[in-house]
């Protein structure tokens, strides 16, 4: 009955327009200082510092330190013409195809994944120079921001991903295997999206193509060195055990500096405090959601919930598959109304002990969580890629959602694809740490 009380109150305080952080912890909060909750043994007081002290263990963690320096990071990167390069090398490689720069621009996202971790930053770098030069070649706005929008999601699959830093700090999975999962799957991610984006320009005769050129690809790959070899450092960093995720993402920002102010030359030392505000007002909203899920998803412990869950999963008489199938749909459907982050930090702690009975490994599941969150980015009301986008496009978000559903019915077949293949996400991780 609490439970119920709690999340209804989340979702009712949620569609009156109430922040996503207070919309988590008013409720929490409040129920727990609320007589009758629990024993009357256990004085006032004691609830107070145990929430004070929730609070505070909710942010406690080295690893968090990734989420501020990775924005900060993707921040720098868009600033300092590192975007813009990469979208000229994707595009000399990919833009002989039907609706060339629609393909390049995912391609573009792809890279640029695996410098930010972030799906928004993904989308506003890459779509303030791609969607206009979109724009001029003939394409719709609607469908420049949805191919801008699907592309960013990738910013949180393609590693490092800022979500499943929290899912590996959340589970105590490790973060590098979450990492290694989710590279094979972002790339197929892509692909599917560059795919649809393709047969979707090739039909209504979209944009224009270029001729493929050896030259040209030397030429933006000579002038785009710097920047590509920013996620070479990241992820080989991370990936090979000489640094860990937040250093890594330490390392990503000194490295961001270093090619703005002194290759590139288009960052001025002057421009940096907008930078690090900008950047920081986001990663402390992330935070701040992360800090009141922690008193959110303790009161929902207490209550026994995983167990309630487990024991009616289990009535439901389903196979491991149909379970797991079902899980993904439920997320599915939470993704829509509900920002990634609290997403994760409210579910996860509970589905996190179901994964014996899904019959998933529990890298997998976090991948799937994850993929399955970021199709969540691309769908009304709270994708978030969708309004980064048509803000940038001046598309209406109607139109966008429209012009969007062929790239989430894609992203959907990836989805059950993984589900149903471990293989996919699992093989990569048994490679590198067997």
């Amino acid at each position: 009955m609490i439970v119920a009380l709690l999340f209804a109150l989340l979702f009712l305080l949620i569609a009156l327009g109430m922040p996503i952080a207070l919309s988590i912890g008013v409720p929490a909060i409040g129920l727990i200082l609320t007589p009758g909750v629990f024993p009357a043994t256990v004085p006032f007081a004691a609830l107070g510092q145990t929430i004070i002290q929730l609070l505070f263990a909710g942010v406690d963690s080295f690893d968090l330190l990734a989420v501020p320096l990775f924005m900060l990071a993707g921040a720098i990167m868009e600033s300092g013409g590192i975007s813009r390069q990469i979208i000229d090398f994707s595009d000399s490689l990919v833009g002989w195809m039907p609706g060339g720069l629609a393909c390049a621009s995912i391609v573009a996202s792809m890279f640029f994944a695996g410098i930010s971790g972030s799906a928004a930053a993904d989308t506003a770098a890459i779509g303030a120079v791609v969607i206009p030069a979109m724009i001029r070649q003939g394409y719709p706005p609607a469908f420049a921001a949805a191919v801008v929008a699907a592309g960013g999601a990738l910013g949180v699959i393609i590693p490092p991903s800022i979500p499943m830093v929290i899912f590996g700090f959340l589970t105590n999975v490790s973060i590098a295997k979450l990492f290694m999962g989710g590279m094979m799957i972002g790339i197929i991610f892509g692909l599917f999206l560059m795919l649809t984006a393709a047969a979707i320009s090739w039909r209504m005769g979209y944009g224009s193509r270029r001729n493929f050129s050896f030259t040209g690809v030397g030429k933006a790959f000579h002038d785009a060195f710097w920047a590509l070899w920013a996620p070479v450092i990241v992820l080989g960093g991370i990936l090979t055990g000489i640094v860990t995720v937040t250093e890594a993402a330490a390392l990503a920002v000194f490295y961001a500096l270093f090619v703005s102010l002194a290759i590139n030359r288009e960052l001025k030392w002057a421009d940096l405090p907008d930078q690090i505000l900008r950047s920081q007002i986001i990663a402390a909203t992330i935070l701040l959601i992360i800090a009141m899920a922690k008193v959110f998803t303790w009161l929902v412990a207490m209550k026994q919930t995983s167990q309630l869950l487990g024991t009616m999963m289990m009535n439901l008489g389903l196979p491991p598959w149909g379970l797991l199938l079902l899980v993904m749909a439920g997320l599915l459907v939470v993704g829509c109304v509900m920002e990634t982050t609290a997403a994760l930090i409210l579910l996860v702690p509970v589905l996190i002990t179901l994964t014996a009975q899904l019959g998933v490994d529990p890298t997998q599941f976090g991948v799937l969580i994850v993929t399955n969150l970021a199709i969540g980015m691309l769908t009304p009301p709270v994708g978030i890629c969708l309004f980064v986008s048509c803000g940038i496009s001046g598309s209406s978000l109607a139109e966008t959602s429209r012009a969007v559903l062929p790239f989430v019915l894609a992203a959907l077949s990836v989805l059950v694809l993984t589900s149903l293949w471990p293989p996919l996400t699992l093989w990569l991780p048994s490679i590198f740490y067997p």
